[in-house]
């Protein structure tokens, strides 16, 4: 799933560079991009798991994959959507880095002290990597990742962000083990809708020029 995953929603998030018309629209055209690659990274620790790659290759991707999961979606997220301003509150949206960059900093210092563990477990990966005060860096990084979405103008980012903390919290109330594999499948998916609205401003702005 994570390599077909991640191969439509790389494409998407070329389409969605296409279609930037405002170079404060790169953040958010970019984040696509990096879901969908993100998946085709899991696909390695997946194959690793499965014998069909080395465990170097594996323990590589299972870093990486954990690293972006963790460290960089927290920071880059509310930052984007902080630079494209369409936030009601830039006062809040400034907050929402902060929080966004302290969980992160927080998990890379865990990353870098040890190995990333990984086990299959039904039909998602557990990752085991160790965050301490994981409740508090897990509740700034919702914040950081759902909350720029649900303060946005645009529909469609709002929409956007509703989808990711409900798919969060649901995934908390499920399984916690499953919430960093499972919750990242589901933002690539969702990513769509920042597509839907870089379509849609770059036809209203198109419309707009030819009256």
């Amino acid at each position: 799933m994570d390599l077909a995953v991640g191969a439509v929603i790389t494409v998407v998030g070329i389409d969605a560079l296409r279609h930037v018309s405002d170079r404060r629209q790169l953040p958010i055209a970019a984040l696509p991009v990096l879901f969908g690659v993100h998946q085709l990274i899991e696909t390695l620790v997946w194959w690793d798991l499965q014998g069909k790659v080395s465990s170097c290759t594996g323990d590589v991707a299972a870093w990486i994959y954990v690293l972006i999961a963790l460290t960089l979606v927290p920071i880059v997220v509310p930052i984007a959507f902080l630079v494209l301003g369409t936030g009601r509150s830039r006062r809040l949206g400034t907050a929402l880095v902060l929080a966004g960059t302290a969980a992160g900093l927080s998990h890379f210092a865990s990353l870098v002290e040890g190995p990333v563990g990984k086990r299959i477990e039904g039909h998602h990966i557990v990752y085991n990597v160790g965050l301490p005060y994981v409740e508090i860096t897990l509740a700034l990084y919702v914040l950081a990742c759902c909350v720029p979405g649900l303060i946005a103008r645009p529909t469609s980012l709002q929409v956007f962000g509703v989808a990711n903390i409900a798919a969060a919290a649901l995934l908390v109330w499920l399984d916690q083990t499953a919430v960093i594999s499972l919750w990242c499948v589901w933002a690539a998916i969702s990513s769509v809708l920042l597509n839907v609205y870089l379509r849609r401003t770059d036809h209203r702005e198109v419309a707009a020029s030819s009256q």
